[in-house]
């Protein structure tokens, strides 16, 4: 933490107030008024744009409880000063340069080793399967998801903590020269990995070789000790050479010198065999990746050779290698109507985005035309001029033939170009307008106002044998585009929607008590919701805690690169020797499972010793009235006896309850008892250890009812996920997970006739429309919503279940829906169908219809 009171000298910048607290501290930065979690701490950086003012949002975050602000110094604040009474504001130059200076000055607390990666391509990929492959050997701080830029870098590095990280992981991306500088004063690797050299943002250089020189200025400061490359790159390996930059290089030619030789060997399907053989000496690897795909293979094997230079076994390689976690990322590859292929990418739109989409476009194998079709593009701090003619320049490398732009905005852009003539299908603007878009004469272009314009004049066949980029932001809807033109697919898929979550996080956040700690719940696969990807959202946000219920739960979470403290909930006792290995923390719940704890690590105890890997802390699990698992009142003697003998160095991490009744107004007398109860037992346990350890009791609607029994920790579980056990807060909550399919038939069901299973789904009286959707009890559909128990949503409409739901299918009625058709969506729950309405159809609870989404349905993590 800093100071507030240290910033005017650190940040170049002088005091225009100081805060009602002279003792304020740093705690957290904040760009975005729309995540303020705790405002306590919350260092607030008024950031400047063409298209965004941060110092118009200084009345809501005071509002919300922020303090401490960084603003431009000369920029009038709205309401004046004497607004922000209690605040402490310091007035630098450039809020930007004040944030990196910060991150710069947080960083060089840090003694570690960090890693940094930039190159045009693939910088994400490495750094998530780099921090997967090293996650045994090290807690690792990484970027969230692509933060690589002027922004970005200094909030991830933000996130590096001394006290727990032992590596840093850090991507940094640069379309301009000079940026890189910057970035590098922040991130002060001490390793980096140079991933290759493409033609993303070749339009903010003069040349490649400018280009590569200032993406290496990452790795020339002090301390720098060592860079991963390719040998295979031409200009790579000759400006490697030149600037004298001690490195670890690899190849696939043999006649290409470097450190280590990757030789392919014969393959499998679906895999590619490789030998690693060492510049020097006959050492030979070998050694298989789960990919064949040649992007995927360059970026394992520059972190292959980390784990080489870092003298790990071929065996434990491997072994590693096996278990890569695929990457959630937004572009997706799918089969199209008439010979075509989509790369679907509508989730959406920057610059940086549309530049590393299409290069993923110009990668394609597949002959036939290259097509675009882009949305206007939303995020950018640039002109409207400026931004087209950086997206007009982007397209000639990636082999574009066909232009379609979808918006308001670039429907206005006159086509500057006397041979060509512009087909505009969608809109006939008379008024000449001052955003330019120069493209080459041949190629075709076609603007539409709006997706639904767009939509209107499809005929999928225009496109086929095309390879299609569908580029867009989310709020255009692109996913319909997709739909269209995708070939027909009988799929199940859940859409989780990582901001929504995000934000369910902040608003309890703003509940606690200051100091609480956040433990989060990402048992049962994240109820549904998918551990990894929300593991490593939680990590960013700064969560304090993750909770599962078992060790394989936990070991899959460490081996994804999770380093966040993880509690396992229900431990195997033979299971503890891997809890140490992995960093996992037990809950003991019984005498025979502290018993088991002391056997296996009892001699460490008492001996006090912490050596790597340290003891695994435990959390004391309580029974104050839930009569499941825990330590009664009437076992205390007994416990604080066991305890008392160990009490100098046994690691106690918590001790804990469960309530049985949070939720519930008519049981607040009992959970009062229980709070109670466990006020007392806690306090015994902590006079025998001889110092004060976590407390926490409080579930999802415990944080809202009973602030006053916070305690030191509380437990998030289903309100993360969009659902108020409580009652109270629903219109405050996001739904984090919408569950759709796809019609896959639709038959007329003649009066008197039967359907499914057990002829359980008649048409009485009349014909009637009946639709078979993809999904079933096997996806974890409930075979209760059967018989009109349950419904879907097709077009807007409810469209209620007819007969049994089969295995993998289930049929609905859409007589009422007459322009149903095969291949449209049906939501299953989500906006417009929310689970807690779902759930009492069948009188369960919406925990139960979200952890039984089958595994087998696939996720798709998207984020606006």
């Amino acid at each position: 933490m800093f100071a507030f009171s240290t910033l005017p000298a650190l940040l170049a910048g002088h005091l225009l107030q100081a805060p009602a607290d002279p003792a304020a501290d740093v705690r957290h930065l904040l760009l975005d008024s729309r995540r303020v979690g705790l405002p306590a701490g919350a260092l607030f950086f008024a950031l400047r744009g063409p298209s965004h003012d941060g110092h118009r949002y200084l009345p809501a975050l005071y509002a919300q409880g922020v303090r401490l602000f960084v603003v431009e110094a000369g920029q009038e604040l709205p309401g004046g000063l004497a607004a922000y009474s209690e605040a402490g504001i310091v007035a630098v130059p450039s809020p930007l340069a004040a944030l990196q200076a910060l991150a710069a000055a947080h960083r060089a607390a840090f003694r570690g080793p960090v890693l940094a990666i930039t190159g045009s391509n693939g910088k994400t990929i490495v750094k998530e399967w780099l921090a997967q492959l090293l996650s045994p050997d090290e807690d690792i701080c990484r970027s969230p998801r692509s933060y690589n830029s002027q922004v970005g870098v200094p909030l991830s590095v933000w996130e590096l903590n001394p006290e727990r990280h032992t590596l840093g992981i850090f991507e940094a991306g640069i379309s301009e020269v000079g940026e890189m500088a910057r970035l590098a004063a922040i991130i002060r690797p001490t390793e980096g990995i140079f991933t290759n050299l493409g033609t993303a943002h070749d339009a903010g250089f003069a040349s490649q070789e400018q280009k590569l020189l200032e993406k290496l200025q990452l790795f020339q400061g002090p301390g720098f000790r060592r860079l991963f490359y390719c040998a295979d790159q031409p200009l790579v390996q000759a400006a490697v050479a030149q600037l004298w930059l001690l490195a670890f290089s690899w190849t696939r030619r043999a006649d290409q010198a470097a450190d280590v030789f990757f030789a392919a060997q014969p393959s499998a399907e679906g895999s590619t065999c490789w030998q690693a053989h060492f510049a020097g000496n006959e050492q030979v690897a070998e050694f298989t990746l789960p990919f064949v795909d040649e992007p995927s293979v360059e970026n394992a094997l520059h972190c292959v050779s980390v784990l080489l230079h870092r003298g790990l076994e071929p065996a434990e390689i491997q072994r590693r290698l096996a278990r890569l976690h695929p990457v959630a990322m937004r572009l997706e590859m799918k089969l199209g109507r008439h010979d075509s292929y989509l790369l679907d990418d509508t989730y959406n739109n920057d610059l940086a985005g549309l530049s590393l989409a299409l290069n993923a476009l110009a990668r394609q194998p597949r002959p036939g035309r290259r097509t675009l079709i882009l949305s206007d593009v939303l995020e950018s701090n640039l002109s409207s001029e400026e931004l087209y003619a950086q997206v007009a320049a982007l397209l000639p490398a990636a082999g574009i033939t066909r232009l379609i732009g979808i918006g308001e905005e670039i429907s206005r852009l006159r086509v500057r170009s006397e041979e060509l003539r512009v087909e505009n299908l969608g809109t006939r603007a008379t008024e000449p307008s001052s955003q330019l878009l120069t493209l080459r004469p041949q190629l075709l272009t076609q603007f539409y106002p709006s997706t639904e314009a767009f939509l209107a004049a499809l005929n999928p066949a225009d496109f086929a044998r095309e390879v299609v980029l569908v580029k867009g932001a989310r709020r255009f809807g692109f996913e319909r585009i997709v739909a269209a033109l995708q070939a027909q697919q009988h799929g199940t898929v859940l859409e989780v929607n990582l901001d929504a979550l995000g934000h369910n996080l902040q608003h309890y956040r703003r509940q606690l008590r200051p100091g609480t700690r956040l433990m989060v719940m990402v048992k049962a696969f994240a109820y549904g919701a998918g551990s990894y990807e929300v593991a490593s959202l939680l990590e960013f946000q700064r969560a304090d805690y993750l909770a599962v219920a078992y060790a394989d739960e936990g070991i899959a979470l460490r081996e994804a690169g999770i380093s966040l403290p993880i509690m396992v909930m229900n431990p195997a006792p033979d299971s503890f020797a891997t809890l140490r290995q992995y960093r996992l923390e037990p809950e003991i719940y019984s005498f025979e499972m502290l018993d088991e704890y002391l056997a296996a690590f009892g001699s460490l105890v008492a001996d006090g010793a912490q050596s790597p890997p340290p003891i695994p802390k435990i959390h004391l699990k309580l029974d104050t009235g839930m009569r499941r698992l825990g330590f009664d009142e009437a076992d205390l003697p007994a416990l604080l006896a066991r305890l008392r003998s160990h009490a100098a160095h046994l690691p106690v991490a918590s001790v804990m309850t469960h309530l049985a009744a949070a939720d519930e107004a008519g049981h607040d007398d009992f959970t009062q008892e229980q709070l109670a109860t466990f006020r007392r037992m806690a306090a015994a346990l902590e006079a025998v250890l001889g110092h004060s350890v976590l407390k926490h009791a409080l579930n999802s609607a415990g944080i809202l009812r009973f602030p006053e029994a916070h305690f030191d920790m509380v437990r998030l579980g289903i309100g993360l996920y969009g659902v108020d056990a409580s009652g109270r807060d629903t219109d405050a909550l996001r739904p984090v997970s919408e569950l759709r399919t796809t019609i896959s038939q639709i038959k007329t069901l003649p009066a008197g006739h039967t359907v499914g299973y057990g002829r359980r789904g008649t048409a009485v009286a009349t014909a009637r429309r009946i639709a078979t959707l993809a999904i079933g009890y096997a996806d974890g559909y409930d075979r209760r919503f059967g018989n009109g128990a349950g419904a879907v949503l097709i077009r807007g409409q409810r469209a209620p279940l007819v007969g049994s739901v089969c295995m993998d299918m289930c049929m609905v009625d859409v007589t009422h829906i007459p322009d149903a058709r095969a291949g449209d969506v049906a939501l299953v729950f989500g906006e417009g169908l929310p689970l807690p309405e779902l759930a009492s159809r069948i009188g369960t609870i919406a925990y139960e219809l979200l952890t039984n989404v089958s595994e087998r349905v696939k996720r798709v993590f998207v984020s606006e």
